[in-house]
């Protein structure tokens, strides 16, 4: 059952080809991501986080004084509140706290750092909005993942207090491409490869170098990270990226807790209201949560 539900995904991804223009690209994340309707119980509400643009959701019987701060995947270039808004709202629901997914500014009209400077914002404006730290877990998919690590570095460079916990899902990590699954997994995975992803890097680095720990995570002093939840699909190319992270998190002594679904896609929990092992998946960041959210 599970193949038969991921192979309809793949599908769905295949039957178009990879748009060229941006904008052509953005649409065509929306379609895909958005292609099955949320629950009819989600309620939303429009945020603004000092001129960025976010979302409130949150679902019956959830504890809204507990909130997942969610940033959307799609290359730092593409995706959006909209794309990403069944996988955001259902995470939301499983871990029984509302959230807060974020608009942040795109590539490459807005390279680095854009995007951390928006992620910052977010926070301060949870964090002015009365939420302790250990009431916020931060996650993200794809390049969301990387700005979940990248805002967790930057409020310890600041020396503030860190959430209480993170979840990084497909994350995109080394903006290098050094990863060995790159090649291994480029004839299973429908979506990421490598020279699409040099394209992605190079509109979003700009002018920084792909090795800065602010660009590329891994290559980051993980010292004092939050207990993390990394997941990842075994058809991915980006399994280098989640595994030796988080074999850098467990060197460090940090709680890491990484799951490799086996013939999962990049990022599948979007499609979890038509794939189970999407549901199962985010069931088990809601574990997650509920066991590090205070």
């Amino acid at each position: 059952m599970a193949n038969a539900e991921i192979d309809a995904i793949r599908k769905l991804l295949t039957s178009k080809a990879r748009p060229v223009g941006w904008s052509e690209r953005r649409q065509r994340i929306e379609e895909v991501g958005a292609a099955f309707p949320i629950a009819s119980d989600i309620k939303l509400e429009e945020a603004d986080c000092d001129g960025v643009r976010a979302e409130w959701s949150l679902a019956p019987g959830s504890d809204a004084s507990r909130v997942l701060l969610f940033f959307h995947g799609g290359g730092y270039c593409s995706g959006s509140i909209v794309s990403h808004r069944s996988m955001v709202t259902e995470a939301g629901r499983a871990a029984g706290v509302r959230t807060l997914a974020v608009e942040y500014r795109l590539a490459p009209e807005h390279p680095y750092p854009a995007a951390h400077e928006d992620a910052l914002k977010a926070w301060r404006f949870l964090r002015q909005r009365g939420f302790a730290p250990e009431q916020i877990i931060v996650g993200g998919d794809s390049a969301g993942g990387n700005l979940t690590a990248s805002l967790v570095l930057k409020l310890r460079a600041l020396g503030e207090a860190l959430p209480a916990c993170c979840w990084l899902a497909s994350p995109w990590l080394d903006l290098t491409m050094s990863g060995e699954t790159l090649v291994l997994k480029d004839g299973v995975d429908p979506l990421i490869h490598k020279p699409y992803l040099e394209e992605l890097a190079s509109a979003y680095a700009g002018s920084a170098s792909r090795n800065d720990p602010g660009v590329s995570p891994y290559f980051a002093d993980v010292t004092g990270f939050p207990p993390t939840l990394i997941q990842v699909g075994s058809a991915e190319t980006l399994i280098d990226d989640a595994v030796r992270f988080a074999r850098k998190l467990g060197i460090a002594d940090v709680p890491v807790t990484l799951e490799i679904w086996p013939d999962m896609i990049h990022a599948w929990p979007l499609w979890n209201a038509k794939v189970a092992e999407g549901r199962r998946a985010l069931e088990h960041v809601g574990q997650f949560a509920k066991r590090w959210l205070r």
